[in-house]
C-alpha cells in the first residue's frame, strides 16, 4: 500500500520553473531521502506537496495521500490533514514555535488539540518526549532562552505529537551535534516500525545513511539519480553526486596557519558565563589575533553560543574581564546567526536591506556584487524577501551583510549548518580567505570535529556533562604541536 504518491510536481515562479515535473512514491516502512545541494529545490518540492507553498509561488501536479487526490499547492484542501495524517518537521524552528509558550506546553498541546489526550495525559507525554530528546531540563524555556538546536527539537516533539501516519522532514538535524542527530534519526525511524511513511529531505549525507531506505538527488529542481540510499552513496553514478560526497570535511586538506600573528584584536581573561542559573564557562583565557581562526565544537546546549554573546559585548560576564583593541568601533565586531532568519526584516526586500547596510558603512558600490559571486548567490535573490529564499542561501547573505561593516572580528555561529557539502566547503573556505587576505579573527562554531580540526588554527570544546555542567575541564589542543594545553588560545 502506498502512502503518499505525488506526480510531476512543479513549482513556478512566474514563468521561471523552479522544480521540474518530480514523480515519487512513500510506502509504510520504507524512507524516502531527498539529497540535494542548498537551492535544489527540496524544500520547494516538499512545501508542494504539504500544500504549504509562498504566497508568490504556483505548484501543479497532482498529490494522493490516503485515497484522495489533491492539487498539488492548494493549500485549503491540504489544511485538513495536517497534523493528522501528514507532520512536517520545519526547516526554521523559531518559525513554528509560539515565542509566549514554554517548551512543555507546546508539545502537551499539540498531544491535546491533535492527538486528542486528556490535559493531564498530554502532559505527561510531552514530558517523555521532551526527556527522550535531552530536553528534560529545558521544558520550562521560552524558545528565546533556547539555543537553535534545542529549539529544533522542541519543533520536532511539537510536529510529531499528533500522530500522524507520514512525516516530511525538512533538514531535521541542521545545527545539532552527532549525538543529537542520531537521537532525531531514532525518533523518525520509530515511526516506520508502526507503518508510517517518512519522507527526509537534507544535505547531510551522516544523516541520509542513518536513514537509509531509498535515495533521490535533487539538483536544480531536477531528479539526477535514483537508488537505494546505500547503493547511490557507495557507488553513485552522477558526476554531481560523487562530487557531493567528496566534498565532505572528511576529505578536506588541513589548513596552514599563518607563521606570523598579527595583533590581537579581541582578549579575555578568567572569563565564566552562566545563563538560566546554570554555569557554562569556568575561567576562561583566550587570546585571539588577527589572521586566526579559532575552532569552538561541543554538544547542543553547551554554551557556545553564549561565549559568542559574551565576546560581542551582548552578554554580561560573572566574572573575568573582555578586552577589544583599541580604536576599533563597535560594528567592527559581527556576528554571524546560526538562526539567520531570525537576523533579517521579514517584510523588507533583502536587497534593501543590504543596500541600507552598505550606505551605513560606506561600502564601495561594487561590494555587494562582488560579495554575490564570492558566495555563489544569484543577484535575483535580492528581489525577494527573507521567506522566499532557502535556509542556505539566507545564511550565505548573512555572511555577505556582515562583510560590508567592515569587520575584524566574526564569531561565526554554526555559519554552515544549513548548508549542503559543496556549499559548505566553499563558505568555510571564504572565511578562511577573509582571515588571512584581510586579517580578520575568526571564532567559528561547527559540531563537526573533523571541520574544525580542518580549518582552525586552535581549538576549544565546550563539554556539557550532567546538569549542564560546568566548562572547567574545557580542553585547549593545539593543532601544531598535537598536545594538550592550558585553556589560552593565541
Amino acid at each position: 500500500m502506498t502512502l503518499l504518491s505525488a506526480t510531476d510536481i512543479t513549482v513556478l515562479d512566474g514563468a521561471v520553473r523552479l522544480v521540474a515535473p518530480v514523480s515519487l512514491t512513500l510506502n509504510p516502512g520504507e524512507p524516502l531521502v531527498i539529497l540535494g545541494e542548498t537551492g535544489s529545490g527540496k524544500s520547494l518540492l516538499a512545501q508542494a506537496i504539504m500544500g504549504t507553498l509562498p504566497a508568490s509561488l504556483r505548484a501543479t501536479g497532482v498529490v494522493c495521500i490516503g485515497g484522495r487526490s489533491l492539487p498539488a499547492g492548494d493549500r485549503a484542501a491540504f489544511r485538513g490533514l495536517w497534523g493528522r495524517q501528514i507532520a512536517v518537521l520545519p526547516q526554521e524552528p523559531w518559525l513554528s514555535l509560539d515565542p509566549l509558550m514554554r517548551a512543555a506546553p507546546q508539545v502537551a498541546e499539540a498531544h491535546r488539540l491533535v492527538r486528542g489526550l486528556p490535559g493531564g495525559a498530554a502532559r505527561d507525554r510531552a514530558a517523555r518526549d521532551l526527556q527522550a530528546l535531552g530536553l528534560g531540563a529545558a521544558s520550562a524555556l521560552y524558545p528565546h532562552q533556547l539555543s537553535g538546536g534545542m529549539a529544533q527539537r522542541v519543533a520536532i516533539a511539537a510536529a510529531r505529537a499528533g500522530g500522524a501516519p507520514i512525516v516530511i522532514a525538512d533538514e531535521p538535524t541542521k545545527g545539532l551535534d552527532a549525538a543529537r542527530r542520531d537521537d532525531v534519526a531514532e525518533l523518525l525511524l520509530g515511526a516506520l516500525a508502526r507503518g508510517g511513511g517518512l519522507l527526509v529531505i537534507t544535505h547531510d549525507l551522516a544523516l541520509a545513511r542513518r536513514i537509509g531506505g531509498r535515495l533521490m538527488v535533487l539538483r536544480d529542481g531536477a531528479v539526477l539519480e535514483t537508488g537505494a540510499t546505500s547503493a547511490v552513496l557507495s557507488a553513485p553514478q552522477a558526476a554531481y553526486t560523487r562530487e557531493l560526497i567528496a566534498a565532505d570535511p572528511e576529505s578536506w586538506s588541513r589548513r596552514v596557519a599563518p607563521s606570523e600573528a598579527g595583533q590581537t584584536v579581541l582578549e579575555a581573561r578568567d572569563l565564566t558565563l552562566s545563563r538560566g542559573g546554570q554555569r557554562l564557562v569556568d575561567g576562561l583565557t583566550l587570546e585571539l589575533r588577527a589572521g586566526r581562526i579559532l575552532g569552538i565544537t561541543g554538544p547542543s546546549g553547551c554554551g557556545k553560543s553564549s561565549l559568542g554573546d559574551a565576546l560581542l559585548g551582548m552578554l554580561t560576564p560573572e566574572r573575568g574581564q573582555i578586552t577589544r583593541a583599541r580604536g576599533l568601533a563597535p560594528t567592527a565586531f559581527q556576528k554571524l546567526w546560526q538562526d539567520p532568519v531570525a537576523a533579517f526584516p521579514r517584510t523588507r526586500p533583502l536587497g534593501q536591506t543590504l543596500r541600507d547596510v552598505a550606505r551605513l558603512h560606506a561600502a564601495p558600490p561594487d561590494r555587494i556584487g562582488g560579495l554575490l559571486d564570492r558566495l555563489r548567490l544569484a543577484p535575483g535573490l535580492l528581489a525577494r524577501r527573507p521567506g522566499s529564499v532557502s535556509g542556505g542561501e539566507l545564511q550565505r547573505l548573512a555572511l555577505l551583510r556582515a562583510m560590508l561593516a567592515k569587520p575584524r572580528f566574526i564569531f561565526a555561529d554554526e555559519p554552515t549548518s544549513r548548508l549542503d557539502p559543496i556549499t559548505q566547503r566553499d563558505i568555510i573556505g571564504l572565511l578562511a580567505d577573509l582571515a588571512r587576505s584581510d586579517g580578520l579573527a575568526i571564532a567559528l562554531v561547527s559540531h563537526d570535529p573533523v571541520l574544525i580540526e580542518r580549518v582552525a588554527d586552535v581549538t576549544t570544546c565546550l563539554p556539557m556533562q550532567e546538569g549542564r555542567k560546568s566548562a572547567r575541564d574545557a580542553a585547549i589542543r593545539r593543532k601544531d604541536r598535537g598536545m594538550e594545553r592550558p585553556a589560552i588560545l593565541r
